[in-house]
């Protein structure tokens, strides 16, 4: 068994334990203990719900994967981001970067209402500039809400195609199936949005939202919607809507938002980071396009602390209609 297969099997049988636990404390806790603010962080407020994965996920590569590969863990939880395994080796002897968000989705799964998810990349040791860009393995594991017995895993190795398994809670049993993103041409009728999850500057994120919309699809007529959105707040959920064809165009410009909030004396609250978009390798596999705020490659460094700006698109008919509108939006107020 070569690394990556080892690697794809052990994160694999990790994400089955992780989804497994949560839900089970899911069941058994209330609102209010799940909720319950544990830790605040540097990049984001650590909830009780999260740490029940964070503690599992720390234990699993010591156990199960340093014996057999040196690697960095970097997520969350972590002091300083991340760790060298076994513990006492050198970075630099590590073969694999891991990276992780145990749960993306934590607001919406502690409150029952959006399934959330375990993201994990790993990438060749390229030491601390290892970036998205040398992901070659990824896996993505939804985490079902409590009433739902039916949750996906998509895992990818680069250049190998993306596969998925639903699994069914009620039968312990998963099978094959196949998601696609869709081949419409236009956004018209379909789902499509920018990322505006939380207080701040909603104002101007609705703003470029509506320019790009009206820019695509002309007035809004009588008695009819142009699109939808759909604010899944969960960048794994975000991918996913986007593989699975329901949503058609998706970005997340947050980061962008600091030029403004300077103007204002005020600063960025929570953004997207790398381990947010780790297994954005199985949406490109499966044929997403997925860019930066230039409309280039991701190359975010595997990383806690970093902000990432990014724009989803479910083909290239779609990125043709709206990418030129989004940079438009984005130089006319200065943010590129």
């Amino acid at each position: 068994m070569d690394d990556l297969e080892f690697l794809l099997q052990s994160t694999i049988k990790l994400h089955h334990i992780i989804r497994n636990e949560v839900v089970a404390a899911c069941e058994q806790a209330s609102l209010e203990e799940l909720s319950r603010v544990a830790v605040e962080a540097e990049g984001d407020t650590i909830y009780a719900v999260d740490q029940v994965s964070e503690e599992l996920l720390y234990e699993f590569f010591i156990k199960e994967v340093a014996p057999q590969l040196p690697i960095v863990l970097i997520a969350e939880g972590l002091e300083g981001g991340q760790v060298v395994l076994p513990l006492g080796s050198r970075e630099e002897d590590a073969k694999w970067r891991i990276i992780m968000d145990p749960i993306d989705g934590t607001r919406g799964l502690m409150y029952q209402k959006r399934p959330a998810w375990i993201l994990t990349g790993i990438a060749p040791n390229k030491g601390p500039e290892t970036s998205l860009t040398d992901i070659e393995m990824a896996v993505q594991t939804e985490i079902p809400l409590v009433k739902q017995h039916l949750s996906d895993m998509l895992y990818a190795i680069r250049g190998r195609g993306a596969n998925v398994l639903r699994y069914n809670r009620l039968t312990d049993t998963e099978i094959p199936i196949t998601l696609r993103p869709s081949t419409a041409r236009t956004i018209k009728h379909g789902y499509a949005m920018l990322t505006r999850f939380f207080p701040g500057t909603r104002d101007t994120l609705a703003a470029i939202d509506e320019e790009i919309i009206l820019g695509a699809l002309g007035p809004v007529q009588p008695g009819k919607a142009h699109s939808f959105e759909d604010q899944y707040i969960s960048t794994g959920g975000q991918l996913y809507e986007l593989m699975a064809g329901h949503d058609r165009f998706s970005a997340d410009i947050r980061p962008l938002m600091e030029t403004i909030l300077a103007r204002w004396g005020m600063s960025l609250g929570l953004a997207c980071h790398p381990y947010d978009l780790c297994t954005e390798l199985i949406a490109c596999e499966m044929g997403v396009i997925v860019t930066d705020e230039y409309g280039k490659q991701l190359n975010a460094r595997l990383n806690v602390e970093d902000d990432v700006s990014w724009a989803g698109y479910a083909n290239t008919s779609i990125q043709t209609e709206i990418e030129p509108l989004l940079q438009k939006a984005l130089g006319r107020r200065g943010l590129i």
